[in-house]
């Protein structure tokens, strides 16, 4: 049992070692396929972290599938029962904090909606843009709700703002939101983090890789870094404060001046070479050794309980 505690442990220490493993790689990828490491990779721990404890949990009743007596596997294996009842536990935490974010960003949504809702009678709707009327400068993307497609909502006051050819920055950037699905890879991450609380250090990483994805597909579209820069900047310093976490995709998420540096410089490339091939080969090794080992884990604890029991049997 207590090689089966020494593994269970290694498992949930993992994510503290993974999330550097998988955040160094993210940092020299373009950003489209470092947000695409960066949520595969929390996801990923994730799991293991819930195969590694629903392993744990389910050690009594596999010594009872075995036909070995509970009053037998607590007095062979003292430990067993408070430490499959704390990983019970912990499951259940899990899983109320899972729905409470669940609700949390669904709510966040819908709360959006409802005042898109309101204020569309007093603005002006141009396809997948909105024009809300209020002084306040705000942009931000609005994902799909109840089968509803995802919406471009601007203030009048954000408008003023900019010129003409930064209002299009604007709105390529916010549209590459939607087109992205930024919102959804956002939610998988923050659940995620419900899970294992090393992975909330891949959030902030995250919020930064999907606003650069959105700035270089704005550049892409306008074919002008420069404006794009200065279009972002300006509507960044006019909305002050950055969102807060877990608000909507909007142009002043993350650090500006590292996004707009970005877009003065030449457009991202994916490393070639030698730093491809180290980079390609320790991302892989992050992620396929997580994988490998969470499965190893619940198999091996499988086996485990069944090698003590046909042991318990015959010593019988």
């Amino acid at each position: 049992m207590i090689a089966a505690l020494v593994v269970v442990g290694l498992l949930l220490g993992l994510p503290f070692a993974g999330v550097p493993g998988v955040r160094r790689p993210a940092g020299v990828l373009p950003p489209r396929e470092a947000a695409g490491v960066l949520v595969a990779g929390a996801v990923l721990m994730a799991v293991v972290t819930v195969a590694a404890l629903v392993a744990l949990f389910q050690v009594p009743f596999l010594a009872v599938l075995e036909r070995v007596p509970y009053a037998e596997v607590a007095a062979r294996w003292p430990a067993v029962l408070p430490v499959s009842a704390a990983a019970g536990a912990l499951l259940a935490v899990q899983a109320g904090a899972l729905l409470a974010r669940w609700r949390r960003q669904r709510a966040v949504v819908a709360r959006a909606w409802a005042l898109a809702g309101a204020d569309a009678d007093a603005g002006v709707s141009e396809g997948d843009v909105l024009v809300v009327a209020d002084d306040r400068p705000e942009a931000f993307a609005l994902p799909g709700l109840r089968g509803a497609g995802g919406r471009v909502v601007v203030s009048t006051g954000m408008l003023r703002v900019l010129g003409p050819a930064e209002r299009e920055v604007l709105l390529a950037h916010e549209r590459a939101h939607l087109s992205g699905r930024h919102r959804l890879l956002s939610v998988l991450v923050d659940l995620a983090g419900a899970v294992h609380p090393a992975v909330r250090g891949l959030g902030p990483a995250l919020e930064f890789q999907l606003e650069r994805w959105a700035d270089e597909a704005a550049a892409a579209r306008t074919g002008d870094r420069r404006l794009t820069a200065a279009a972002l900047a300006r509507a960044a310093l006019a909305t002050g404060a950055p969102p807060a976490r877990g608000s909507l995709p909007a142009v002043g998420t993350g650090p500006v001046p590292r996004r707009v540096a970005a877009l003065l410089g030449p457009a991202p490339q994916r490393p070639r070479g030698r730093a491809a091939r180290a980079g390609a080969w320790a991302l892989a090794a992050t992620l396929s050794g997580t994988a490998a080992a969470g499965l190893a884990a619940a198999y091996g604890l499988h086996e485990y309980v069944e090698y003590a029991a046909r042991a318990l049997t015959a010593g019988r």
